[in-house]
């Protein structure tokens, strides 16, 4: 319980404010390195993963290359890229490896969201007459966002978690305090630091499930306007003269 509150002591401190790397600064960082590394990771998994998706080919193919991403250590796959790169180049070899390991769920979640529409509504997609660009936009993608913002929260959770190794290559964020703490064995420190990614975590996961909520369609067939109901006129009494 005293560790506990010495971290908390230690986040606090004014002296997190001090120095060439304050907390502040650090949480920037990895920040920067979480959203810049998910961020390609989207704009190169989304497209194939809708493209398998739609066409439903190269499904094993993406599964097999998913599952052997997952099993890199992010650890050694960061120090390989930063060692065939060179020491210039630490940054980009460092955000290939965040990329690579965002990009199996990034890529499940897209062909897996177009997997899961029934097919009797694709069909019907095609009865009316739709190209096969106007299914993909129309009725897919907006079916399919829910796993694929998943797909785009489980990538966020584990980068965010696995960029406190780049500290390992002198590039700072979080783990930067993590490091520092093992060194000097200053364990308020490291579980300080720790404390903050957790946050961190927490904090994307509920904005993630904001997005969830209000961004997915809640329900999957096509929007009908009505109108309210106007009351039947009262019929005239005749009058007999």
């Amino acid at each position: 319980m005293n560790l506990f509150v010495d971290a908390l002591a230690w986040i606090f401190s004014p002296d997190r404010l001090e120095g060439s790397l304050t907390l502040p600064m650090a949480i920037a960082q990895h920040l920067a390195f979480t959203f810049g590394s998910v961020l390609i990771a989207a704009v190169i998994a989304i497209p194939i993963g809708y493209l398998i998706g739609h066409t439903g080919r190269g499904r094993e193919v993406a599964v097999f290359l998913s599952g052997a991403a997952r099993a890199l250590p992010a650890l050694g796959l960061v120090v390989l890229l930063v060692m065939l790169a060179g020491v210039t180049l630490k940054t980009e070899a460092a955000v290939t490896a965040f990329v690579v390991l965002a990009i199996p769920s990034i890529l499940a979640g897209a062909y897996a969201g177009i997997e899961a529409i029934d097919r009797t509504v694709i069909d019907a997609g095609r009865a009316m007459g739709m190209t096969e660009w106007q299914i993909l936009f129309r009725i897919e993608m907006p079916l399919g966002l829910s796993l694929l913002i998943g797909g785009l929260r489980s990538a966020t959770l584990q980068v965010v978690a696995t960029v406190t190794i780049a500290a390992y290559v002198g590039l700072g964020g979080l783990g930067f305090f993590l490091i520092q703490g093992l060194q000097t064995r200053n364990f308020a420190e490291i579980l300080g630091a720790a404390i903050v990614v957790v946050v961190l975590a927490l904090v994307l996961d509920g904005l993630f499930a904001l997005l969830a909520r209000y961004a997915v369609p809640r329900t999957t067939g096509p929007r009908i306007r009505t109108t309210r109901a106007q009351p039947a006129p009262h019929p005239v009494a005749q009058t007999s003269h």
